[in-house]
């Protein structure tokens, strides 16, 4: 059902919506966030070189490595590493960011597959980032759910922006609730914090208004009785909406809402997106 916010101070409510969105903007387009990328290199047992990292490249049983040349160097974890340096073995949607004088190169392992995903200030992306276009904040799409956890975490496997690959949550539950009249549900993922959840959707609007691929929600650990709020306002572009060199995962496809949520962020201009 939608939450009764009739007594809500309406200007708090956009006051509050604006913090969220201008936080979200600024992670964005920090110096190193996903606007900086330059490259999405996929690693494998032979050393490879690439024009926004230094030094050689691999991957093997022993994880992810690289070799310096002589002059280069990089600061892992605080300290300065030169020659050969090994990162070991990287969890699963797990990484460590390496810097390079003003750059960042982050190593990491999505769907199985290490890679090297460099970050550089200067990024005509970043550089020319004009904000997101959104939806104006309305009471109206903030519903109130009720979570159900599964007996057991469901291991769920998705697709990802990257053609090929796959993404393997444990989902541990679903959301049920009330939206324009019908009953709808959507998987949940784990998300940030203690009991914290991630939903990843799309609905009648994606690829009209709204990104087509992906829109995710994150939610606040249900209460004792599973209560859980659902602030579509907060519905939030993941990284492939603005570059290629992403590897987002997609929902689940008993999260493909049939409603409109004409609420949240809107098409990057990057992809064409209107103001």
């Amino acid at each position: 059902m939608t939450v009764d916010l009739t007594t809500t101070d309406l200007q708090e409510f956009t006051q509050d919506w604006l913090e969220w969105y201008r936080g979200q903007e600024e992670r964005l387009a920090a110096p190193h966030g996903f606007l900086a990328i330059t490259g999405l290199h996929w690693l494998d047992e032979r050393p490879q070189r690439f024009p926004d990292a230094p030094g050689a490249w691999w991957t093997d049983a022993d994880g992810v490595a690289v070799a310096l040349d002589e002059g280069e160097e990089l600061v892992v974890a605080g300290e300065t590493v030169r020659g050969e340096h090994r990162f070991g073995v990287l969890p699963e949607r797990g990484g460590v960011d390496a810097v390079w004088g003003d750059a960042v190169i982050e190593v990491a392992k999505r769907g199985g597959n290490d890679i090297v995903r460099p970050r550089h200030p200067d990024a005509p992306l970043r550089t020319a980032f004009a904000g997101t276009p959104a939806y104006a904040p309305d009471p109206r799409w903030v519903v109130q759910g009720r979570y159900t956890a599964f007996d057991a975490p469901r291991p769920t496997t998705v697709g990802a922006a990257v053609e090929g690959l796959e993404h393997v949550y444990d989902a541990p539950g679903r959301v049920e609730f009330e939206l324009d009249g019908q009953s709808l549900a959507l998987t949940a993922f784990p998300g940030r914090g203690p009991g914290g959840l991630m939903v990843l959707f799309t609905d009648a609007t994606s690829g009209v208004t709204t990104y087509a691929a992906n829109r995710s929600l994150t939610l606040p650990a249900p209460d004792a009785d599973g209560t859980v709020v659902l602030d579509f306002n907060r519905a939030t572009n993941l990284p492939c909406a603005y570059t290629d060199l992403a590897t987002c995962p997609l929902p689940p496809a008993e999260n493909r809402l049939p409603v409109s949520v004409e609420a949240g962020q809107k098409i990057p201009r990057e992809r064409g997106g209107a103001a």
